[in-house]
């Protein structure tokens, strides 16, 4: 389908605006954000026909140099790289941005793009009767402009101290965001020095995926303007905590809400208890997803609020999956954190990959397992067996085999979105499978960086 075209006034209006360059940016399986960018006057062409892209910009690895070319995805062919002019926004100096998408040069979409994946899982909810909201959350890591440590000798876990510090930092992004539409629900300090965690206003899936890669253009700008840079990987520094990308999402059916008003536990109807039900039993196979890279494996160990057991808990935040429930404290009603997301992953997938499991557990109406009330470590390992407690690995070679063995992840994503993951997360296990933490960390800390 073509895109509307914006009338020459509107390009007038953006002109006078200042708004002289437009990018475009995708996410690959790597979870890499790639872009393209044109001068305003082509912002029509790049919506449509769109600009070329080759196919393996869904192999490129993250160590820059790696690309994994599999049987389908090769030199050989052209797609075009299309904007999304309805969801264009200026983000200043002359610079606006659109999410992009991946499609043939006849138009149809490319079933290995990650946006236009997410947007099939979103209609097929739709036609379930189910509309889903996601709210996003990002931690990242300030680091100077070679990647290094800042000082934190005023640095405490949640502190004003960390506010202070980079006041003018905070007060840029927030600023940013506020202008290019963006809603930040929170922003603060995080456990570990110089780590931050904004939360983002819940919005339909594919907008707050969209919303969650422009926070990121926005936070790498931000940083930059003050000396800085932005450490987006799962496990920054070997010796401190790791950074996660949680979601949170809410369900509705036309009954209402599925996570609140229901006689289950913690208020959930009986399609919900069955939505956490799909989420908490397909975890293992969707993992390669949610936190699939070479270093995500430093992140998930118990004792590191990272969600290292697939169990479910209301407000336990050890658990994989954490059950928020609705009332006062909760302004969106009750809803579900899936905590082992990290940022290594594509956001688009991981919501995809998420909803699809939701779905998957309604549609078979699945039975909730016990809820875990305390830290699952505490548990013995014979009472976490009779729960269903599963223990979700470290070890990247299991948490890929376990993606490319799963029928149910091939039929939520697809044959080709699964096998490029496999594919560049291989090549990963191959050429540095053999690195201890350290340096593992201190070779991918800027992998996913802006």
């Amino acid at each position: 389908m073509a895109a509307t075209p914006l009338a020459a006034a509107a390009i007038a209006q953006l002109e006078a605006e200042g708004v002289d360059t437009v990018i475009g940016t995708v996410v690959n399986p790597a979870g890499l954000t790639q872009a393209k960018t044109v001068p305003i006057r082509r912002t029509n062409t790049f919506a449509d026909p769109g600009l070329g892209a080759s196919p393996s910009w869904h192999a490129f690895a993250i160590d820059q140099t790696g690309i994994a070319f599999t049987d389908d995805v090769g030199v050989v062919g052209d797609q075009r790289l299309r904007i999304d002019l309805a969801a264009l926004r200026i983000v200043g100096d002359g610079l606006a941005w659109a999410p992009a998408a991946f499609f043939e040069q006849d138009g149809t979409p490319v079933p290995l793009c990650a946006r236009g994946t997410l947007n099939r899982v979103e209609a097929a909810l739709r036609d379930a009767g189910i509309e889903a909201t996601i709210g996003h959350e990002i931690e990242f890591l300030l680091v100077g402009p070679d990647g290094g440590r800042l000082p934190s000798a005023l640095w405490a876990q949640y502190g004003l101290a960390g506010v202070l510090e980079h006041e003018a930092f905070v007060r840029d992004v927030n600023a940013a965001a506020t202008a290019a539409g963006v809603g930040i629900e929170q922003f603060h300090p995080e456990y570990g020095a110089n780590q931050f965690e904004i939360s983002l206003s819940p919005s339909s899936p594919v907008a707050a995926a969209d919303h969650l890669a422009l926070i990121r253009l926005i936070i790498g700008r931000a940083a930059r303007r003050h000396g800085l840079r932005v450490s987006l990987s799962p496990a920054p520094f070997a010796d401190s905590v790791g950074s996660g990308a949680h979601q949170h999402f809410s369900l509705k059916s036309a009954e209402g809400p599925l996570f609140s008003d229901g006689s289950g536990p913690a208020g959930m109807t009986a399609a919900g208890e069955s939505a956490v039900a799909g989420v908490v039993a397909g975890l293992p196979e969707a993992q390669g997803i949610l936190c699939g890279s070479i270093v995500s494996g430093l992140r998930m160990r118990p004792g590191n609020w990272a969600g290292a057991y697939a169990c479910w808990g209301t407000e336990n935040r050890e658990a994989a999956v954490r059950f928020v429930r609705g009332g006062p404290g909760a302004a969106y009603g009750g809803n579900v954190e899936v905590k082992i997301v990290d940022p290594s992953a594509n956001p688009y997938l991981a919501t995809a990959a998420i909803l699809g499991l939701a779905l998957d557990g309604i549609q078979r109406q699945a039975a909730l397992p016990r809820e875990i009330t305390i830290d699952p470590a505490r548990l013995s390992e014979s009472d976490r067996d009779d729960a269903g407690v599963v223990r979700l690995p470290e070890a990247q070679p299991e948490v890929i085999a376990a993606l490319d063995g799963s029928a149910l992840l091939r039929r939520i994503l697809g044959d080709p979105v699964v096998d490029m993951v496999v594919a560049v997360r291989r090549l990963e296990q191959k050429r540095y499978g053999n690195l201890d933490k350290e340096q593992l960390a201190d070779r991918f800390r800027m992998a996913w960086s802006l």
